[in-house]
């Protein structure tokens, strides 16, 4: 094999090593970051909660008991029953599951949608940008949960539902986020080097500037994962979220809040619960930001 054949080759074997050695330090920087573990440990508990909970829950947390209505806690039932003689603590397990399917999807699909039209519009620039940026400008201007609430009155309430109009709540502003790093990358002399071979627009967006705003794009995503717990809560908890008989936090606190006096802990597990969700994902966020921005 001749040496011009080699010489790509190690070129991209030398920037594979390189990839694996940032990651490398990256992990460890964020296992050393105490605010990243705390958020982690938190977050993966919810998590394994969400898809081990049948396992965990000592009760059908749909079963109805007419019997055992709005209890307190005992061994039998460790956080009470609800108006209905539901467990509580098996609701508050259970619930976990629609709010980790909800907001990681609807996170995603604001993140892609949000990435496409944050790297055109600060790729081409010019009349593209000016476009793209009014039309930002002037979905950011409404109150989300406003928007949300109007779309999902006139769509039929389902989780798809929810997942898309949350999800599409989330693009402008992640491709404000995006539009920013990709300005700063436009001006790198490797993206100048691509565009001088000959390389289409979408090759050097999608193959040379994306790899390198991965960062800001995580960032963005885990608080974005925040706001999508707390959304998707809101909009359970006024009615146009998920429907009854759903454990969904939200709508747990919605509809148990007149037993706050009987049974405090119908309104408390759940809410308690969606706290240390939504404050483990911001810990994580500000991890993260802290060791990419050092």
């Amino acid at each position: 094999m001749s040496a011009v054949g080699i010489q790509p080759e190690a070129a991209d074997a030398a920037r594979r090593a390189a990839g694996r050695e940032r990651a490398r330090q990256l992990a460890v920087a964020l296992l050393r970051s105490p605010t990243f573990v705390v958020g982690a440990v938190v977050l993966t508990f919810w998590v394994a909660d969400a898809l081990a909970w049948r396992l965990l829950a000592p009760h059908d947390p749909l079963a109805v008991d007419a019997v055992a209505v709005l209890q307190g806690t005992s061994g039998r039932h460790l956080l009470g029953t609800d108006d209905l003689g539901r467990d509580v603590f098996s609701r508050v397990l259970a619930g976990a599951t629609p709010v980790l399917t909800v907001a990681p999807l609807a996170t995603l699909l604001g993140l892609a949608g949000g990435t496409i039209v944050g790297l055109v519009s600060g790729y081409y620039r010019g009349l593209v940008d000016d476009v793209l940026s009014r039309v930002v400008d002037a979905l950011l201007a409404f109150p989300a949960v406003v928007i949300a609430l109007l779309a999902l009155t006139v769509l039929r309430s389902s989780r798809p539902t929810v997942i898309l109009v949350i999800g599409l709540l989330f693009v402008p502003i992640v491709s404000r986020t995006v539009r920013g790093a990709v300005l700063v990358e436009r001006q790198r002399e490797y993206v100048a080097s691509a565009r001088a071979a000959g390389d289409s627009g979408p090759y050097v967006m999608f193959a040379e500037i994306l790899p390198n705003i991965t960062g800001p794009i995580a960032v963005e995503g885990t608080v974005r994962l925040g706001y999508a717990i707390f959304t998707a809560a809101t909009l359970s908890f006024l009615g146009v979220g998920l429907q009854i008989p759903s454990p969904d936090w939200g709508l747990t606190v919605a509809v148990e809040r007149a037993n706050l006096n009987s049974n405090a802990w119908v309104v408390l597990g759940p809410a308690v619960a969606l706290a240390t969700l939504v404050v483990a994902v911001n810990l994580v966020a500000d991890g993260l930001r802290q060791v990419l921005e050092e």
